[in-house]
């Protein structure tokens, strides 16, 4: 997975973190745990704001 592919990331952290409410997530938590997810393979310096939004909003529907 690349930082781009928000919805398979956000199913993953979802699989992942069935308790945590990823409207409550700091972008700083969501950066580290997107890196430690079983497939996930991008430079880090590759990721910026608008991308952890992208991947919380889709964590967010995929919880809802």
């Amino acid at each position: 997975m690349k930082w781009t592919d928000s919805q398979r990331i956000a199913e993953a952290l979802y699989d992942k973190f069935p308790d945590i409410d990823p409207k409550t997530i700091r972008f700083t938590d969501l950066f580290d745990w997107v890196q430690e997810l079983d497939g996930f393979n991008d430079d880090p310096n590759k990721c910026g704001e608008k991308i952890l939004e992208a991947i919380q909003m889709a964590w967010i529907d995929e919880a809802e």
